[in-house]
């Protein structure tokens, strides 16, 4: 091949090279493309890279083509040691005509056999960014006696500049890239903590839903209804919603629904006059009057009569109502929640509730999560429950047993949180302990319906429960010494040792953990 074929053949072999690292996104992949391009183009074999590695100053292989990862990890070179480590060491490249001949040759990657050696050049030239050297890119090539070195060395001097400015490039994305998940994860901390409302628990991300809905629409005047399970929170959630709106200074006035019959419903909501029905002794504001400029939380929105909720739509739609037995309208500047465990979209479809209303209530709907939807939440709850009853009941409960935590959030729920808050009130209540055990729990939560069916709580298994969850308490208390375990339990150090094998309890962990 003539020198004009040959630059021709360089250049085309540059350019296809330059498009693989334009596009390039992952280093690694990038290289090892190049190296086979630069073995099927060019003839040179065995092409590495070379990379200092800035936690050992170590000069690592990062892609040896065809070789195995074995052969990489053996590519390890100090600085100055043998060829490739000058290089890296001087910034300036070396050429070795025949690698048999050169004892700085090292061969570390063990890629050539004594044969191979008589017949190989090799080269090596600096990688740099800016002033420094960062690594080597190295080839072999086969020996010809008077073969001239310019012009490949001459290429791979281009190329590995190239290889620079990749790197470089690659840097700076993945430093963007990092940085800007860094500060994605820093501002959905500070959203967390924006969107956590006081007094309502929970770190799921059904519940940062639902904060983040509170927050959306607690300065909005739009109606909201509250959709949720009975013992969800919807009480707890109005109330964040007018304590975290412009409205806050105003009043917060409660209405369920369900409580009251209708006759006396109507004048609860809207007031009555003097004399308007036998026991009217003078005028009476409801409760919408009483909310004025505040918050009026209608709980259990699903059981009003057909009659009121004709004054309801009235209400919502001309913000004015007349009191019973009134004719003068009354204007009212309120903001109303509503909510319900209703399906009210069926009761729409059975003529129980009113279409119309429904629409008017079905501004901002927010849905609140059932427990058993939001299991990581369980735990963070009893604790904050556990610490509330302790202070109400002068008590210094500790902690909640693992056993007990286990039947915690295997139980179903079905009264949600309020059930979870009485469960652990009683707790409190009869625990005379530094930890709530799984005994102190009620039996609708040690029963085998209340856990899942593959785990069955048989009366033998209930029992190994109990007496695991003695073992390892006494354990915890004398640091993993089972003699005063056994002295706790009064019983012998035999059973204790049979009992510790049964239930395949490490005891050395205790010893550990009082270390």
């Amino acid at each position: 091949m003539n020198n004009r074929n040959r630059e021709l053949a360089d250049l085309t072999c540059l350019y296809e090279i330059t498009k693989v690292l334009a596009s390039s996104t992952e280093l690694r992949s990038s290289l090892e493309t190049i190296m086979e391009i630069l073995s099927t183009r060019k003839g040179l074999n065995n092409g590495a890279v070379t990379i200092i590695n800035p936690l050992t100053a170590q000069i690592e292989t990062e892609v040896a083509y065809g070789l195995t990862a074995e052969a990489r990890r053996r590519g390890t070179y100090k600085l100055g040691e043998g060829i490739t480590g000058r290089v890296v060491a001087n910034g300036a490249p070396i050429v070795v005509p025949r690698i048999s001949t050169e004892p700085l040759f090292l061969n570390r990657t063990k890629a050539r056999g004594e044969s191979d050696k008589k017949t190989l050049s090799f080269i090596c030239v600096p990688i740099k960014q800016g002033q420094e050297t960062i690594g080597a890119l190295s080839v072999d090539c086969q020996y010809r006696e008077g073969m001239d070195f310019e012009q490949d060395l001459l290429f791979l001097t281009v190329l590995s500049g190239l290889i620079a400015q990749t790197v470089t490039r690659i840097q700076a994305v993945n430093e963007e890239r990092n940085r800007l998940e860094q500060e994605n994860v820093q501002l959905r901390r500070e959203l967390s903590e924006k969107y956590r409302i006081a007094h309502i628990v929970g770190n799921s991300s059904r519940m940062q839903e639902v904060f983040e809905m509170i927050h959306r629409v607690a300065d909005s005047n739009a109606t909201i209804l509250l959709r949720g399970e009975s013992g969800t929170g919807k009480t707890m959630v109005a109330k964040a919603i007018h304590h975290n709106s412009k409205r806050q200074g105003k009043p917060f006035v409660a209405v369920n629904c369900s409580a009251l019959p209708e006759t006396l419903l109507e004048s609860e909501l809207f007031g009555h006059e003097k004399g308007a029905f036998t026991g009217a002794h003078e005028a009476k504001k409801g409760r919408f009057e009483l909310a004025e400029g505040g918050t009026l939380f209608l709980d259990e929105i699903g059981e009003l009569s057909p009659a009121v909720q004709v004054k309801l739509l009235n209400v919502v739609q001309e913000r004015e109502f007349q009191r019973v037995g009134g004719t003068r309208p009354i204007k009212c500047d309120v903001r109303l929640i509503t909510a319900t465990n209703k399906d009210l979209e069926k009761a729409v479809q059975d003529g129980s509730f009113r279409e119309d209303l429904y629409y008017r209530l079905n501004v901002f709907p927010v849905y609140l999560p059932p427990l058993r939807e939001r299991r990581t939440d369980i735990l963070l709850l009893a604790e904050y429950f556990l610490q509330k009853y302790n202070e109400e009941n002068g008590k210094n409960i500790r902690r909640i047993s693992t056993p007990a935590i286990d039947l915690l959030v295997q139980y179903h729920w079905p009264g949600n949180v309020r059930e979870l808050q009485n469960c652990i009130e009683r707790a409190v209540l009869i625990c005379d302990e530094e930890a709530i055990k799984s005994f102190h729990l009620p039996p609708t939560l040690q029963t085998a319906e209340s856990v899942s069916d593959r785990h069955p709580l048989s009366f033998a298994a209930a029992v190994e429960d109990f007496e695991k969850e003695l073992i390892i308490e006494s354990l915890k208390k004398t640091k993993g010494n089972q003699t005063k375990a056994a002295q706790t339990l009064d019983t012998s150090l035999r059973i204790i040792n049979y009992k510790i094998n049964k239930y395949g309890i490490d005891a050395r962990k205790f010893k550990l953990a009082g270390a």
